[in-house]
Formats: C-alpha cells, sequence, structure tokens
C-alpha cells in the first residue's frame, strides 16, 4: 500500500492504523455463511417480502411488445411503479428478467431511464440514453428477445422519490448554490435539474438515517429489489425456475445485491461496476452509497458479494477507459470473481468482459449480454 493518499494527505497513515486494527476485505468464500453474514449486515432481511395490494395501473401493445405498468406497497412510503414488457402473443411462460436501473445521479426518473411505458421516451433522459444505453431503452430490445421484463422504481428514485419540498429543508442551500454556478443542461428540463441536484445531497441524509435505523442504504434498496423480484415470480406468464438480473452501474450495484440476497436469482448480468476496495482507495469515490454496506469491509470485499451465490452463472461487463473505478481495481475483480468460481468447480460459470470506452452499456454490449442470457436460459 502507498505511504501518502491524495484525498487523506496527512491522515494517510490512517489506512495502515485500520489494517492494524483488524484484517479489511479478507476472503469471503461463496457459500452460507457469506450470504447470512451480508444479510445480516444490510438489515432489512428479516420480514415477509411479498408485494403488497398488486394493481395493474394501466395495459398497451406497441411495437411486438405488450405492456402493463403495474404498483403495490413495499409497506412503507409511496407506491412502487414498475413496468412490464414481453413479446406480444407469445405463448407459455418465458424466463423473467429484472432489469435494475442506474443511479446516474438523476432520480428524477428510475425505470423510464432503462424502459419505454406507454408514453414512450419521457422529457430529459435523450442524452443519458444516449451516453449510456446507445440511445436506446434497452428493456424494450431485451423483451423482444423472448423474456418478461420488468424495470421498477427503488427508494430514492421515480415513484420511490421523497419530494422536493422535503429534501430542499434540509439541502437547500447547496442545491441551490450548485444551480447557480453549474452549466444548465438544455436536454434536462429545469425543475429535473433542480430535483436531481437535491436529492444528490440529500442521499448523505438517507444513508445516515439508514444507520440509525439499523441498515443501509444497500440493505434498504435490496429490499425493495427483492419484493419486484417476488411480484415477477408470482407472474403465470414467468418461468420461476428461470429468472435473472440485470443493470448498468447503480443497476450493477443492485444486481450484486439483489443475486446475493435472493435464492431465485439463477443468472446476473452486473455491468461498469466491478471493482475492489482496495482499488477505490485515492481513486474516485463519489459512488453511491449503495456501494458500501456499513461495516462489509470487515468481512469481505465488494467482488465476494458477486460470487457468494457461485455457481449461479455471472456475466461482469467491464469499461476499460471508465473512469469510476480504476483499471487495477477491475482487473483485481476479476481475478478474485475467477478465483471464487474455480474454487467451486465451475470456472465457466463466471464470464468477464473487457470493453474499450468509458461508462457505458453500449449496444455491442447489450448485444453480448442479451446472448449470453440467452444462451443460459434456453431462450
Amino acid at each position: 500500500m502507498p505511504e501518502n493518499y491524495t484525498h487523506l494527505g496527512i491522515f494517510s497513515d490512517w489506512v495502515a492504523e485500520a489494517q492494524r486494527q483488524q484484517p479489511l476485505y479478507p476472503l469471503a468464500s461463496p457459500g452460507a455463511e457469506t450470504q447470512n453474514r451480508l444479510r445480516d449486515v444490510l438489515g432489512f432481511c428479516n420480514r415477509d417480502e411479498t408485494p403488497g395490494a398488486v394493481r395493474v395501473e394501466r395495459r398497451w401493445q406497441e411495437d411486438g411488445l405488450e405492456g402493463e405498468e403495474v404498483s403495490w406497497s413495499v409497506g412503507y412510503g409511496p407506491r412502487t411503479h414498475a413496468y412490464v414488457l414481453k413479446p406480444a402473443g407469445a405463448a407459455g411462460p418465458l424466463p423473467g428478467i429484472t432489469a435494475l436501473h442506474d443511479h446516474s445521479d438523476y432520480k428524477f426518473y428510475g425505470k423510464e431511464k432503462i424502459a419505454n411505458g406507454p408514453d414512450g421516451p419521457l422529457p430529459g433522459l435523450q442524452n443519458l440514453r444516449q451516453i449510456e444505453y446507445g440511445g436506446r431503452a434497452y428493456v424494450n430490445a431485451l423483451a423482444k428477445e423472448g423474456f418478461v421484463v420488468i424495470a421498477h422504481d427503488t427508494f430514492l428514485w421515480g415513484s420511490r422519490s421523497f419530494p422536493l419540498e422535503t429534501m430542499t429543508q434540509m439541502v437547500g442551500k447547496p442545491t441551490a448554490a450548485v444551480l447557480q454556478t453549474a452549466p444548465p443542461d438544455p436536454d434536462v428540463p429545469a425543475e429535473i435539474e433542480q430535483y436531481n441536484t437535491a436529492a444528490g445531497f440529500h442521499e448523505h441524509w438517507v444513508s445516515k438515517y439508514c444507520n440509525i435505523l439499523g441498515t443501509s442504504l444497500a440493505g434498504v434498496v435490496a429490499y425493495e429489489d427483492r419484493v419486484a423480484l417476488n411480484y415477477l415470480l408470482s407472474r403465470p406468464d414467468v418461468d420461476a425456475a428461470q429468472v435473472g438480473c440485470i443493470g448498468l452501474s447503480g443497476g450493477g450495484n443492485r444486481a450484486a445485491l439483489l443475486t446475493a440476497t435472493h435464492a431465485a436469482v439463477s443468472a446476473a448480468v452486473i455491468i461498469g461496476l466491478m471493482t475492489t476496495y482496495p482499488g477505490l482507495l485515492d481513486h474516485n469515490m463519489s459512488h453511491t452509497w449503495m456501494l458500501f454496506p456499513f461495516g462489509w469491509a470487515r468481512y469481505g470485499d465488494w467482488p465476494d458479494i458477486a460470487a457468494c451465490r457461485a455457481p449461479a452463472p455471472l456475466l461482469v461487463q467491464y469499461d476499460l477507459d471508465d473512469t469510476l473505478f480504476t483499471l487495477e481495481g477491475m482487473q483485481a475483480a476479476h481475478e478474485r470473481l475467477t478465483a471464487h468460481y474455480s474454487s467451486v468447480g465451475s470456472p465457466a460459470a463466471y464470464t468477464g468482459q473487457f470493453y474499450p470506452g468509458p461508462h457505458k452499456f453500449d449496444l455491442e454490449m447489450q448485444a453480448a449480454a442479451f446472448a449470453w442470457l440467452k444462451r443460459i436460459f434456453g431462450a
């Protein structure tokens, strides 16, 4: 480890002292022990996870797909809304996929960032989709490949978000200061930009509340994602024995947690969210609190979470020029995942793919991920 860290300055020796206090990032092997320890660290893992008062809000058919907007209660806060898409006229149960929207410092919308509903693309998302998703709603494209795909809002996004007036009571001043100095994005309406800026500051407050409520942001989000998966499993048009999840960035973060905490996930795709924790030291630390479950570093590293249900098939796609992570951290994570899957006798069940370019899930990567899912599920 280096002796000096730019981020820590005169406290650079804090890192070595932390390592003297106790081992950090020990190898947490796949299996029940790691899964149970993670659930204990996360919190929000001890109650029924059945969606409450489910109802269908709208139905539509367009562009070769049948769609539903459904909603349910997770037991607190406003109702969760989700889109469910599948090929029009599909006969018999199909494999199901939970598509997990990203973070992207954009909380005004959730599911709409990755899926088109009955109203088509919504205002303020064109640039985000172009940069991150090759300009399209990848959920709709995935459904056309022969899957029932659900994209839902999770805690802090879209239908599950805090009202602006609630957030500005706590973060109004820094929000105003940023908006006065930052150049506006011409693609994003002013009210959405104001919301997203406030929500960025507000996540720190929410994370503190999670801590004093005995959980973490990772734990609450993973709980809500398990509720959504349980809704998907309840549908008669879904083959409950063939269910997976997929997500970019914050969605990849969520995919790792969902896979680790729900036994029904039989395959997962994580895009642009894989590193070791040491690979983050003195690098970009602007990540969501979902990447840092309180206390997990005492028990394992981030790749251990993604691999704890090995040999369940896992695809991880890495962006070689991703400024959110170091290349060394991504490569170390790939090696750790490879070792985990080899340790359970199934090295071929893990696939790591490296692509040139920045943080993204572009059309080439989507094609590879869809082909992998179709091979796994025989779709």
